[in-house]
């Protein structure tokens, strides 16, 4: 089964931002909750750090990983998002 991996860094100037404005960490976790109900998002994973994350799509194409990453409340604050077509083993 194909996947989607999105990798998301955020800037460091972006990570001061939203650790200053706590409603976009709301409105961000409104979007990874219904993507997991609607079964697009398998995994979702944070550093430590939460300058870095990881989706994991299922269901949907690259362009539409981008467009959804592309929406989220975080992306103005993104330094890099990185996409990869993974082929899922076991």
């Amino acid at each position: 089964m194909n996947k989607i991996l999105a990798l998301i860094t955020i800037s460091d100037n972006g990570i001061e931002t939203i650790k200053s404005t706590p409603e976009l960490p709301k409105k961000e976790m409104e979007f990874i909750n219904q993507w997991k109900k609607e079964s697009i998002l398998e995994s979702f994973f944070i550093s430590v750090s939460k300058k870095n994350a990881v989706l994991i799509f299922q269901n949907i194409d690259e362009s539409k990983a981008k467009e959804l990453i592309e929406a989220l409340p975080y992306f103005p604050y993104m330094a890099k998002v990185e996409y990869h077509n993974l082929n899922k083993q076991f």
